[in-house]
């Protein structure tokens, strides 16, 4: 397959383009070609922020994996308590932002992995050209977004081998009139290597696209585990995320086709109890048409003992997200 759409780290800190030129991306006809030359022509959706590992530990099983969408991550220090509590040693965050005026132009990813004592690895998924929804402007105190950036991450404890980005899409859904936000970018994953007592396990933080049917998405997966074969071989694999299962189908996750295109290639499905949605309103989704089973795991060469749902809810009852964290118990691998 090609890699094309796999992007390499970089150890240097990633920096948004000068205002000036968001500006002129801003002012663009919203049409793939104009997408296409944008998203081509930013370094900054061309590659992955991947510091030097301060610390080398390796991972033993049991291990504890946590999945979660943090909504922005309004909250960067109750978030990074409630993965303390659940015992994550490997954590993949998306919809994390760095240098967005709606959360104080935080690298949140960055500081959740310092409170946690942990490595990380940061991707943009949306080089943002505004402040944000309409719900979110009373969050701004600044009126410019330093980066403006809005991705996801890979944490551990463990030092992260080869990171990469694998973007999953080569045109997005998101440049086009009637696209709801303004926006440069396409849906991605961060993807890594971490060494456990049983060998490397290859550790992938995805999101994928909510406007897309399920055919979409399933493509999306397909590029993912092509990606994957490639990059890691016959290594054990843990994916975990936002699949924005059953959005095209009124609630019913088993109508995705990316599951069964996961379990020809080896991969089993794990999310907590099946009739247990992973939503929630928040402070940002305030009034949600309902809620759903969107956050999963597909693990292929593992032993997984458990798997659950825990709400996204700090202790003085704070909502985090409007998705609860997954979380699953890697047992060590399987054979």
């Amino acid at each position: 397959m090609s890699l094309d759409l796999v992007k390499p780290a970089q150890i240097a800190l990633l920096e948004g383009p000068p205002q000036a030129e968001r500006d002129r991306l801003d002012g663009l006809a919203r049409t793939e070609a104009n997408h296409a030359e944008a998203l081509a022509g930013l370094a900054c959706l061309q590659r992955l922020e991947a510091p030097v590992a301060e610390r080398g530990e390796i991972l033993s099983f049991p291990l504890t994996v946590a999945a979660w969408n943090l909504e922005r991550c309004y909250n960067v220090e109750k978030s990074a308590v409630l993965l303390q509590r659940e015992g994550a040693e490997l954590v993949l965050l998306s919809e994390v932002d760095n240098g967005m005026a709606r959360t104080a132009q935080r690298h949140t990813s960055r500081d959740i992995a310092t409170e946690l004592g942990m490595n990380y690895a940061f991707g943009v998924e949306f080089l943002e050209l505004e402040l944000g929804a309409e719900v979110e402007l009373a969050f701004c105190e600044d009126d410019f977004n330093r980066h403006g950036f809005h991705g996801n991450a890979l944490q551990s404890k463990a030092a992260l081998q080869a990171p990469v980005m694998i973007r999953l899409e080569p045109h997005g859904h998101w440049f086009t009139p009637e696209s709801p936000a303004r926006r440069v970018g396409t849906r991605c994953a961060i993807a890594a290597g971490v060494m456990t007592t049983e060998g490397p396990l290859y550790a992938v933080s995805v999101h994928l696209e909510n406007r897309g049917d399920a055919a979409y998405r399933e493509a999306q997966v397909k590029r993912l585990i092509d990606a994957i074969d490639e990059l890691a071989g016959d290594t054990p694999v843990v994916i975990g995320g936002d699949l924005n299962t059953g959005l095209a189908d009124g609630g019913d996750f088993e109508k995705e086709t990316l599951f069964a295109h996961a379990y020809g290639r080896g991969f089993e499905r794990h999310g907590g109890p099946l009739d247990q949605t992973t939503t929630r309103p928040s402070r940002v989704s305030r009034s949600p048409r309902g809620t759903w089973k969107l956050d999963w795991f597909l693990t292929r060469g593992l032993l997984v003992e458990d798997s659950g749902i825990v709400p996204s809810v700090a202790d003085d009852g704070e909502v985090l997200s409007d998705h609860d964290m997954v979380v699953a118990r890697l047992g060590g691998f399987a054979g």
